[in-house]
């Protein structure tokens, strides 16, 4: 039996001194310990650096990069190039985790070698309740590239509910210089859209385990208005493109829309619809794209339970 995955947690804060020793002390305080929790200080002006180095100098699993502002997409290479766990877990210095949080996580790496991705539920703390989530139960989601590019569908979660095989994550964090301007802020896009169309095979996992805080600087919460507007969209299009190019994506790729949707264990009546219509566009005789189409209706409908 293979060893367990080694766990790396990679915390970015930006002048989040309030908050970044919560954050920090419930990496520390996990279950199944993590093998490093590297903190990146994206340029704090506000204590944070003198308030993590007076805290952690004597904590052998905390490794500290004080570096100078670059914006999140910037603090994640970084905190990933730090980095040496086979998983690696973002967590936002504004966050924190329940205990049982790395095992959950953890336990399902360790269980699926074949999974890239896991991504869970968060609940809502400070001036917000509730919970936010994919799903209600837990879902392998199998394939999401054709699903992402020509949909754009966005599988995952807040930063903190984000993890990923180091192999995979290398690969997403590829992105050069002139992006970071564009993901200064938000860049848990470039985690999820990267993830998926670049083949990471992804995984649903609701634990109830990440607290997302909701305050008066949250910067992606507070601009959610904005989201559905054209620059928005526009912004995480021409990534998902930069991603596809460099997947060698083309009309063709369209001839796979099938087997993708049948790399879901149990995909329901929507997810069939979607792909039926993703087959639809293939440059296949218009008879094999009716067959492919009908087929993945009748899966879908069978999993809806006929509704």
């Amino acid at each position: 039996m293979a060893a367990p995955a080694q766990i790396s947690v990679v915390v970015t804060s930006y002048n989040y001194r309030e908050f970044v020793i919560e954050a920090v002390d419930s990496a520390l305080a996990q279950s199944r310990p993590p093998c490093e929790i590297v903190v990146v200080d994206d340029g704090s002006s506000d204590g944070s650096v003198e308030l993590l180095q007076a805290r952690y100098a004597a904590q052998p699993l905390v490794t500290l990069l004080c570096v100078s502002n670059g914006g999140q997409l910037s603090a994640f290479q970084r905190g990933l190039a730090a980095s040496c766990g086979e998983v690696v877990c973002f967590l936002d210095a504004d966050d924190r985790w329940a205990p049982d949080y790395l095992e959950r996580i953890g336990a399902l790496y360790d269980a699926r070698g074949d999974v890239d991705f896991v991504f869970s539920d968060v609940r809502l703390i400070g001036n917000e309740s509730g919970r936010q989530g994919y799903a209600e139960q837990a879902q392998d989601l199998g394939y999401t590239v054709l699903a992402t590019w020509v949909r754009a569908r966005w599988y995952g979660a807040p930063t903190s509910a984000l993890s990923l095989r180091r192999a995979l994550a290398l690969r997403v964090l590829d992105l050069p210089p002139e992006m970071l301007a564009s993901w200064r802020i938000s860049a848990d896009n470039c985690l999820v859209f990267g993830a998926s169309v670049l083949g990471g095979r992804k995984y649903f996992l609701p634990t109830g385990a990440v607290d997302y805080r909701i305050h008066g600087r949250n910067g992606w919460w507070h601009d959610q208005a904005r989201a559905g507007q054209f620059p928005a969209l526009f912004r995480s299009r021409s990534l998902i493109n930069h991603y596809a190019q460099r997947s060698h994506l083309d009309v063709h790729a369209l001839e796979l829309a099938k087997p993708e949707f049948l790399s879901r264990p149990a995909p329901d009546w929507a997810t069939a619809w979607m792909y039926a219509g993703i087959a639809m566009r293939a440059p296949a005789p218009w008879w094999k794209r009716v067959e492919r189409a009908v087929a993945m209706l009748r899966r879908g409908l069978r999993g809806n339970g006929s509704r």
